[in-house]
């Protein structure tokens, strides 16, 4: 009996007894110290954090164990935790937004100075070569320019009337004197601008200057100024992305994935890798610009290649005065055959008395006044930023950007604040329910794997009205890059050259593609100039009534109005059948 005692006296110290209940090893072994500590430093007030751990029944998000968050502590949590991920986001796309930011304000820059130099340029150059006689109208160069700008910088209207009125204009003030013994009424000014512009282009009084001028001109500020909206809408869109708008679910998982340690009492504890990648490719799967993305850079860097070469903005800026120069040598070349045309069609002018005529030109300035600019002239960039260079490094900055929206999750899980270092992975991470590791299967960011995803409901990973509204605006802009890449201008919708209605806009045929013989641009029918006022000799304004004829313009802030067809297309594909 005494030795079968000492046995059970032996082997009691082996026999399990009742242990701890659920829950109860945290409460012995965790405390809410280090919680204090943290959410006392961020300015929690302590007197709203448990001295010890609690019942976790009032907790909403986090697990009902032990906590150390009372209900009011977890929804400020909340608060924090979704302002602590959408400010990592921001800050993950800060550099694209300052990427776009900067090539716009450098290509625009360049783009105004280019067309200030060859103002300038030309200014000195007819100087030099007219004299007196540019001097008297210097404002109709100046005119020409002015609206060039205009439409580049505002509305985008009236191109091609500015380059028909300015030779217009020109023709005024130039075929009198030529013809310094005749009186030139108005009346018969008007029927000269109106012979000049004639469908059938039978009298050329500059030659194919006008039609050479006009198509370079054309395509290269077509060109410009979509890739500077490009740029400008590309920069909008992006910024307002990255402001993600974090649905109720989303807020629950990154509660889940970064507040619940705190509340359960490990807040050293990190998050596991694959549970932060869940998470952050449910919120922001459906709030990035993919596929458009791509398409868009595509686009972009297309017509960068036109800018700076066949579409080239500086040597369509560099040739306007020489072309006009050229335009005013054939038309002193060929003044008889001109003049004797115009007195055909308009009939022959009375001549003027002998004390009224006017003075001809002195000797040294009739020998040079059809000079062409000597090459010198040109207008040459003072910033030192040429083309070729800014579209390098475009396409350098970019080629770093195409997979940001693919790779925006990895991003934000490689913060040490959001998840463990991918070199930690065999370490014990916080699983969402308590330390151990994630086993759940981690998805990718297609919305089609989002029905899988064991963080976030499939619902907050579809796109939002606000995330399909930025993806169309960026698939215009990518559409109208493209077009103006091709020589044509969606956004000048001429219904009065084509009564079909097709909806294509202006095409601007390619000299350079065209061998030998150039591709005439679309003939535009008859349109006869009207006065404003009586005007005097060769000084009244051509006023353009185009009727019928409907321009959509953009404008250099915010998002550019993009034409109807586009936007009907792009919608359908973006808000149909999910």
């Amino acid at each position: 009996m005494f030795a079968l005692r000492t046995l059970l006296l032996l082997l009691l110290p082996l026999c399990p007894g009742p242990g701890p209940g659920r829950g109860s090893e945290a409460k012995v072994t965790r405390s809410c110290t280090e919680t204090r500590q943290i959410l006392g430093a961020r300015g929690y007030s302590l007197s709203l954090l448990p001295p010890a751990l609690i019942s976790g029944e009032h907790l909403r998000i986090c697990p009902q164990e032990y906590t150390c968050c009372s209900s009011e502590i977890e929804e400020r949590l909340t608060w924090d935790t979704e302002a602590t991920f959408r400010g990592l986001v921001e800050e993950s796309g800060s550099f694209l937004v300052h990427t776009l930011a900067a090539r716009h304000r450098k290509f625009d820059e360049v783009f105004r100075e280019m067309l200030s130099s060859a103002e300038h340029s030309l200014a000195l150059l007819f100087h030099r070569s007219y004299g007196r006689l540019y001097s008297q109208h210097t404002p109709l160069f100046s005119g020409l320019f002015s609206r060039l700008r205009d439409y580049y910088e505002k509305s985008g209207e009236g191109l091609d009337d500015a380059l028909v009125d300015f030779w217009a204009q020109l023709l005024e003030r130039m075929f009198p004197l030529l013809h310094p013994q005749y009186i030139f009424s108005p009346d018969y000014l008007f029927c000269l601008t109106r012979l000049a512009s004639s469908a059938d282009d039978s009298l050329k009084p500059f030659g194919d200057s006008p039609r050479r001028l006009r198509l370079q001109i054309t395509r290269a500020m077509v060109a410009a100024r979509a890739f500077i909206q490009g740029l400008e809408t590309g920069r909008d869109v992006v910024s307002e992305a990255l402001k993600v708008p974090m649905s109720a679910g989303c807020k629950r998982a990154v509660m889940r994935l970064t507040g619940c340690p705190l509340c359960r009492g490990v807040p050293l504890l990190l998050p596991c890798r694959g549970f932060c990648l869940n998470v952050a490719h449910g919120c922001l799967s459906s709030q990035g610009l993919d596929p458009d993305w791509g398409a868009y850079l595509d686009g972009l860097l297309f017509l960068a290649e036109k800018i700076q070469g066949p579409f080239s903005f500086e040597q369509a800026a560099q040739s306007i005065g020489v072309k006009i120069s050229e335009g005013l040598m054939y038309l002193q070349e060929n003044s008889v055959a001109v003049s004797t045309q115009v007195f055909q069609e308009c009939g022959g002018p009375p001549k003027a008395p002998a004390r009224s005529r006017r003075a001809p030109a002195p000797p040294e300035e009739v020998g040079r006044l059809w000079t062409v600019g000597v090459e010198e002239e040109r207008p040459t960039m003072a910033s030192g930023n040429s083309l070729p260079r800014l579209v390098w490094e475009l396409r350098e900055r970019l080629g770093r950007v195409r997979g940001f929206w693919a790779g925006l999750p990895l991003t934000v899980c490689g913060d040490p604040r959001m998840a463990a270092d991918i070199t930690q992975e065999a370490a014990p991470c916080w699983t969402g329910t308590g330390r151990g590791r994630y086993l759940l299967p981690v998805v990718g960011g297609s919305l089609t794997e989002q029905f899988n995803n064991p963080e976030v409901d499939v619902e907050a990973s579809n796109p939002d009205l606000q995330t399909r509204t930025r993806r169309l605006h960026l698939r215009a802009a990518t559409i109208r890059m493209k077009a103006a890449a091709l020589g044509r201008d969606l956004e000048l919708e001429d219904w009065d050259e084509d009564a079909s209605g097709s909806g294509e806009g202006q095409h601007y045929a390619d000299d350079w593609m065209a061998g030998a013989a150039a591709v005439a641009p679309p003939a535009r029918p008859p349109r006869p100039p009207r006065r404003d006022g009586a005007g005097g000799k060769g000084g009244g304004v051509i006023i353009r009534h185009n009727q019928g004829r409907s321009r959509t313009g953009g404008t250099s802030i915010g998002f550019h109005t993009q034409p109807i067809l586009i936007l009907l297309l792009s919608a359908l594909a973006l808000l149909g059948p999910r």
